[in-house]
Protein backbone atom coordinates (compact mmCIF):
# COMPACT_ATOMS: atom_id res chain seq x y z
CA UNK A 1 0.00 0.00 0.00
CA UNK A 2 0.91 3.46 -0.43
CA UNK A 3 2.83 5.23 2.97
CA UNK A 4 0.39 7.27 4.96
CA UNK A 5 1.45 10.46 3.98
CA UNK A 6 1.46 9.87 0.66
CA UNK A 7 -2.66 8.83 1.30
CA UNK A 8 -2.63 11.98 3.56
CA UNK A 9 -1.06 14.44 0.97
CA UNK A 10 -3.27 13.05 -2.29
CA UNK A 11 -6.06 13.63 0.26
CA UNK A 12 -5.61 16.90 0.82
CA UNK A 13 -4.93 17.43 -3.00
CA UNK A 14 -8.21 16.45 -3.70
CA UNK A 15 -9.87 18.67 -1.27
CA UNK A 16 -7.74 21.73 -2.76
CA UNK A 17 -8.85 21.02 -6.52
CA UNK A 18 -12.65 20.94 -4.96
CA UNK A 19 -11.96 24.87 -3.75
CA UNK A 20 -9.50 25.68 -7.30
CA UNK A 21 -11.87 23.47 -9.64
CA UNK A 22 -8.47 22.99 -10.83
CA UNK A 23 -8.15 19.38 -11.81
CA UNK A 24 -5.19 17.06 -10.48
CA UNK A 25 -2.69 14.88 -12.46
CA UNK A 26 -3.94 11.14 -12.37
CA UNK A 27 -3.04 9.16 -9.38
CA UNK A 28 -2.28 6.19 -10.89
CA UNK A 29 -0.22 8.06 -13.32
CA UNK A 30 2.44 9.04 -10.53
CA UNK A 31 1.79 6.30 -8.24
CA UNK A 32 1.18 3.34 -10.25
CA UNK A 33 1.49 1.04 -7.92
CA UNK A 34 -1.56 2.60 -5.82
CA UNK A 35 -4.44 -0.28 -5.58
CA UNK A 36 -7.88 -0.08 -4.97
CA UNK A 37 -7.26 -0.47 -1.32
CA UNK A 38 -5.19 2.76 -0.93
CA UNK A 39 -8.02 4.39 -3.21
CA UNK A 40 -10.41 3.67 -0.31
CA UNK A 41 -7.62 5.09 2.16
CA UNK A 42 -7.43 8.27 0.36
CA UNK A 43 -10.86 8.71 0.23
CA UNK A 44 -11.41 8.09 4.20
CA UNK A 45 -8.82 10.74 4.78
CA UNK A 46 -10.69 13.13 2.87
CA UNK A 47 -13.83 11.97 4.10
CA UNK A 48 -13.05 12.49 7.82
CA UNK A 49 -11.29 15.95 6.49
CA UNK A 50 -14.47 17.24 5.83
CA UNK A 51 -16.50 15.89 8.28
CA UNK A 52 -13.72 17.72 10.67
CA UNK A 53 -14.62 20.96 8.89
CA UNK A 54 -18.47 20.81 9.80
CA UNK A 55 -19.72 18.58 6.70
CA UNK A 56 -22.54 16.50 7.91
CA UNK A 57 -22.52 12.82 6.17
CA UNK A 58 -26.62 11.72 5.38
CA UNK A 59 -26.05 8.95 2.50
CA UNK A 60 -23.65 6.65 0.31
CA UNK A 61 -23.64 6.22 -3.50
CA UNK A 62 -22.68 3.27 -5.19
CA UNK A 63 -20.90 2.85 -8.66
CA UNK A 64 -20.02 0.49 -11.62
CA UNK A 65 -23.78 -1.50 -11.17
CA UNK A 66 -23.93 -2.65 -14.57
CA UNK A 67 -21.93 -5.16 -16.46
CA UNK A 68 -20.66 -2.45 -19.08
CA UNK A 69 -19.17 -0.14 -16.22
CA UNK A 70 -17.36 -3.00 -15.11
CA UNK A 71 -15.96 -3.89 -17.39
CA UNK A 72 -14.95 -0.56 -18.73
CA UNK A 73 -13.39 0.08 -15.70
CA UNK A 74 -11.81 -3.61 -14.82
CA UNK A 75 -13.30 -4.03 -11.77
CA UNK A 76 -15.48 -6.56 -11.13
CA UNK A 77 -17.79 -5.32 -8.09
CA UNK A 78 -19.06 -1.75 -7.43
CA UNK A 79 -17.52 1.10 -5.72
CA UNK A 80 -19.21 3.59 -3.14
CA UNK A 81 -18.57 6.72 -1.56
CA UNK A 82 -20.27 9.43 0.54
CA UNK A 83 -22.72 12.09 0.39
CA UNK A 84 -22.77 15.09 2.49
CA UNK A 85 -25.77 17.35 3.90
CA UNK A 86 -25.04 20.45 1.07
CA UNK A 87 -24.69 17.93 -1.77
CA UNK A 88 -28.25 17.34 -2.04
CA UNK A 89 -30.59 19.69 -4.54
CA UNK A 90 -34.12 19.96 -4.47
CA UNK A 91 -36.40 19.16 -7.44
CA UNK A 92 -36.13 22.06 -9.66
CA UNK A 93 -33.25 23.56 -8.40
CA UNK A 94 -30.60 25.95 -10.34
CA UNK A 95 -27.44 24.96 -10.10
CA UNK A 96 -24.36 26.58 -9.90
CA UNK A 97 -22.50 24.62 -13.02
CA UNK A 98 -19.19 26.16 -11.47
CA UNK A 99 -19.46 23.77 -8.53
CA UNK A 100 -18.62 21.14 -10.63
CA UNK A 101 -15.53 19.60 -12.57
CA UNK A 102 -16.57 17.24 -15.67
CA UNK A 103 -19.98 17.35 -15.15
CA UNK A 104 -22.54 14.57 -16.24
CA UNK A 105 -25.48 13.77 -14.82
CA UNK A 106 -27.37 9.52 -14.01
CA UNK A 107 -30.62 8.10 -13.52
CA UNK A 108 -31.00 6.36 -10.18
CA UNK A 109 -33.36 5.50 -7.41
CA UNK A 110 -32.74 6.62 -3.43
CA UNK A 111 -33.11 4.37 -0.96
CA UNK A 112 -33.78 6.26 2.49
CA UNK A 113 -33.48 3.85 5.31
CA UNK A 114 -35.92 3.19 8.38
CA UNK A 115 -33.36 1.17 10.54
CA UNK A 116 -29.74 0.42 10.42
CA UNK A 117 -28.72 -2.04 8.06
CA UNK A 118 -26.07 -4.66 8.57
CA UNK A 119 -24.19 -7.37 7.05
CA UNK A 120 -22.32 -10.21 6.14
CA UNK A 121 -25.58 -11.78 4.73
CA UNK A 122 -27.74 -9.21 3.92
CA UNK A 123 -30.34 -10.09 0.96
CA UNK A 124 -32.32 -7.42 -1.24
CA UNK A 125 -35.38 -8.84 1.36
CA UNK A 126 -33.51 -7.27 3.91
CA UNK A 127 -32.63 -3.74 2.05
CA UNK A 128 -36.43 -4.07 1.26
CA UNK A 129 -37.89 -4.37 5.23
CA UNK A 130 -34.96 -1.80 6.47
CA UNK A 131 -35.97 0.82 3.79
CA UNK A 132 -38.36 3.83 4.66
CA UNK A 133 -39.18 5.04 0.67
CA UNK A 134 -37.60 4.76 -2.75
CA UNK A 135 -37.33 7.76 -4.07
CA UNK A 136 -36.36 9.11 -7.83
CA UNK A 137 -32.87 11.02 -8.05
CA UNK A 138 -30.14 12.06 -10.16
CA UNK A 139 -26.50 12.27 -9.12
CA UNK A 140 -24.45 14.66 -10.59
CA UNK A 141 -20.94 13.23 -11.24
CA UNK A 142 -17.97 15.45 -10.39
CA UNK A 143 -14.24 14.78 -11.95
CA UNK A 144 -11.38 16.15 -9.49
CA UNK A 145 -8.83 13.83 -11.45
CA UNK A 146 -8.12 14.50 -15.04
CA UNK A 147 -9.94 12.30 -17.22
CA UNK A 148 -7.93 11.17 -20.01
CA UNK A 149 -6.40 7.59 -18.59
CA UNK A 150 -8.09 7.34 -15.46
CA UNK A 151 -8.90 4.31 -13.53
CA UNK A 152 -10.59 2.99 -10.76
CA UNK A 153 -7.90 3.92 -8.30
CA UNK A 154 -8.58 7.46 -9.21
CA UNK A 155 -11.73 7.49 -9.30
CA UNK A 156 -12.48 6.13 -5.94
CA UNK A 157 -9.77 7.96 -4.37
CA UNK A 158 -12.39 10.85 -5.78
CA UNK A 159 -15.43 9.88 -4.01
CA UNK A 160 -16.81 7.57 -6.41
CA UNK A 161 -17.09 10.50 -8.92
CA UNK A 162 -19.99 11.97 -6.92
CA UNK A 163 -20.64 15.24 -6.69
CA UNK A 164 -24.16 15.94 -5.62
CA UNK A 165 -27.81 14.76 -6.01
CA UNK A 166 -31.17 15.99 -7.16
CA UNK A 167 -34.01 14.21 -5.30
CA UNK A 168 -37.77 14.56 -6.14
CA UNK A 169 -40.47 13.02 -7.87
CA UNK A 170 -42.96 10.41 -5.76
CA UNK A 171 -41.30 8.63 -3.21
CA UNK A 172 -43.03 5.12 -2.74
CA UNK A 173 -42.78 1.82 -0.11
CA UNK A 174 -40.07 -0.53 -1.50
CA UNK A 175 -43.59 -3.11 -2.21
CA UNK A 176 -45.30 -0.81 -3.98
CA UNK A 177 -43.71 -1.03 -7.08
CA UNK A 178 -41.83 -3.58 -8.97
CA UNK A 179 -38.50 -1.78 -9.05
CA UNK A 180 -36.82 -3.36 -11.10
CA UNK A 181 -39.15 -2.36 -13.66
CA UNK A 182 -38.56 1.33 -12.95
CA UNK A 183 -37.97 3.12 -16.13
CA UNK A 184 -36.94 6.65 -16.79
CA UNK A 185 -36.26 8.88 -19.94
CA UNK A 186 -33.48 11.07 -19.40
CA UNK A 187 -33.97 14.59 -21.19
CA UNK A 188 -31.35 17.37 -22.21
CA UNK A 189 -32.93 20.74 -23.31
CA UNK A 190 -36.09 19.02 -24.31
CA UNK A 191 -34.37 16.65 -26.17
CA UNK A 192 -34.54 12.63 -25.01
CA UNK A 193 -30.61 11.21 -24.60
CA UNK A 194 -31.17 8.49 -22.31
CA UNK A 195 -33.14 5.74 -21.09
CA UNK A 196 -33.08 2.90 -18.90
CA UNK A 197 -34.89 0.46 -16.78
CA UNK A 198 -33.74 -0.20 -12.92
CA UNK A 199 -33.27 -4.05 -13.17
CA UNK A 200 -29.88 -2.67 -15.02
CA UNK A 201 -28.54 -2.56 -11.99
CA UNK A 202 -27.18 -5.74 -10.44
CA UNK A 203 -31.05 -7.10 -12.06
CA UNK A 204 -32.73 -5.25 -8.80
CA UNK A 205 -31.63 -1.60 -7.74
CA UNK A 206 -31.72 -3.27 -3.55
CA UNK A 207 -28.94 -5.93 -4.46
CA UNK A 208 -26.54 -2.68 -4.39
CA UNK A 209 -27.56 -1.58 -1.34
CA UNK A 210 -27.10 -5.21 0.23
CA UNK A 211 -23.82 -5.32 -1.47
CA UNK A 212 -22.60 -2.08 0.49
CA UNK A 213 -24.21 -3.52 3.91
CA UNK A 214 -21.93 -6.62 3.43
CA UNK A 215 -19.14 -4.81 2.46
CA UNK A 216 -19.19 -2.28 5.63
CA UNK A 217 -19.24 -5.59 7.50
CA UNK A 218 -16.14 -6.48 6.64
CA UNK A 219 -15.02 -3.23 8.65
CA UNK A 220 -16.98 -3.06 11.55
CA UNK A 221 -19.26 -0.76 10.20
CA UNK A 222 -23.28 -0.85 8.79
CA UNK A 223 -25.75 1.46 7.33
CA UNK A 224 -27.44 3.70 9.42
CA UNK A 225 -31.10 4.52 9.53
CA UNK A 226 -32.13 7.74 8.25
CA UNK A 227 -29.22 7.36 5.40
CA UNK A 228 -29.73 8.31 1.80
CA UNK A 229 -28.14 5.48 -0.24
CA UNK A 230 -27.92 6.52 -4.05
CA UNK A 231 -28.29 2.79 -5.64
CA UNK A 232 -26.48 2.98 -9.06
CA UNK A 233 -26.79 4.61 -12.54
CA UNK A 234 -29.29 2.01 -14.66
CA UNK A 235 -28.14 5.01 -17.63
CA UNK A 236 -24.88 6.36 -19.44
CA UNK A 237 -23.84 8.93 -17.73
CA UNK A 238 -24.89 12.37 -19.88
CA UNK A 239 -22.34 15.17 -20.15
CA UNK A 240 -24.03 18.49 -19.64
CA UNK A 241 -22.83 22.25 -19.67
CA UNK A 242 -23.44 25.90 -18.37
CA UNK A 243 -27.23 26.67 -19.33
CA UNK A 244 -28.21 23.55 -20.00
CA UNK A 245 -31.94 22.45 -18.39
CA UNK A 246 -32.23 18.42 -17.61
CA UNK A 247 -35.57 16.45 -16.83
CA UNK A 248 -36.04 12.83 -16.19
CA UNK A 249 -39.67 11.23 -16.58
CA UNK A 250 -39.70 8.25 -14.14
CA UNK A 251 -43.37 7.49 -15.12
CA UNK A 252 -45.69 6.61 -12.10
CA UNK A 253 -42.74 8.05 -9.78
CA UNK A 254 -42.85 11.19 -11.53
CA UNK A 255 -40.50 13.96 -12.72
CA UNK A 256 -36.55 15.26 -11.69
CA UNK A 257 -35.86 19.05 -13.18
CA UNK A 258 -32.89 20.77 -12.68
CA UNK A 259 -30.90 23.93 -14.41
CA UNK A 260 -27.32 24.35 -14.67
CA UNK A 261 -25.83 28.16 -14.33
Amino acid sequence: MLEADVITKIAAELAEADQTREPIKRITARYPEATVEDSYAIQGVWRDSQIAAGRRLVGRKIGLTSKAMQAATGISEPDYGVMFDDTVYENGSVIDYDRFLNVRIEVELAFVLKEPLEGPNCTIFDVLRATEYVVPALEILNSHIELEGRTIVDTISDNAAYGAMVIGGNPVKPDAVDLRWVSACLYKNETIEETGVAAGVLNHPATGVAWLANKFHQHGARLEAGEIILAGSFTRPMWVERGDSVLCDYGELGVISCRFV
